[in-house]
């Protein structure tokens, strides 16, 4: 039965209209969004299959172009639309961050880090830089490499960090095929970055690996 045959109060548009977006489900979210479904199933169909396929919805915002096309009734055109409307998330959580009044949210730099990091095919280093209030200053890709594995230089970060007028320093890296387990090289790498920015009067507030939709703290662990 198409959308427009369903009772009012169940249409995806006029459910969130009469109670919020916090009332519809992931796939009536992804339902308004996809706007038509796929030979035999509604657009509510398609985005339950959606959600359903890749477990959730950041696996499947993150999914690369070839993984999201081998569902029926999404082709490159609803890809682009789903990276632009990832983007803007981030960006949105981006400028919270640079919000004063919402910097010290531990689960805010969380979520944004997991957003920056998790769906990176290839490692990357982040640096969030502070002020003294700890209130970010600038979020900064410092440096990339391969699938496994990329080149850190400590004095470089420090460089960055005193340029940045910065107090302190939050790092995060990703695994991309891997898991938040810090390895050998993790740790020492926290260890001289955080001997590298004393040098220079600026403290390393914490270490954070992604993998997936998973976080580690080097801090919350105690190997800072």
């Amino acid at each position: 039965m198409p959308i427009s045959d369903w009772p009012q109060a169940q249409r995806p548009r006029e459910k969130l209209l009469a109670e919020g977006p916090g009332a519809l489900s992931d796939g009536e979210l992804l339902a308004l969004f996809l706007r038509v479904g796929a030979h035999g199933k509604t657009a509510v169909d398609l985005g339950n299959e959606l959600s359903a396929h890749f477990g959730g919805l950041h696996p499947m915002l993150t999914a690369g172009t070839g993984e999201l096309v081998k569902i029926k009734g999404i082709g490159l055109a609803k890809h682009v639309q789903l990276q632009a409307v990832f983007e803007l998330v981030r960006r949105a959580l981006r400028e919270k961050l640079q919000d004063k009044q919402t910097l010290d949210t531990p689960q805010l730099v969380s979520d944004f880090l997991r957003l920056w990091l998790a769906g990176k095919d290839y490692e990357s280093f982040a640096c969030l830089f502070l002020d003294v209030q700890n209130c970010l200053i600038t979020a900064e890709e410092m440096f990339r490499g391969s699938l496994d594995q990329t080149a850190v230089y400590p004095r470089e970060v420090a460089r960055r960090a005193l340029s940045a007028n910065a107090a302190g320093v939050i790092v995060a890296h990703n695994h991309p095929m891997g898991t938040t387990q810090p390895s050998r090289s993790d740790l020492e790498l926290t260890r001289q970055l955080r001997q590298a920015l004393e040098l220079v009067d600026v403290r390393l507030l914490d270490h954070f690996i992604v993998a997936g939709n998973q976080l580690y703290s080097f801090a919350q662990s105690g190997n800072l």
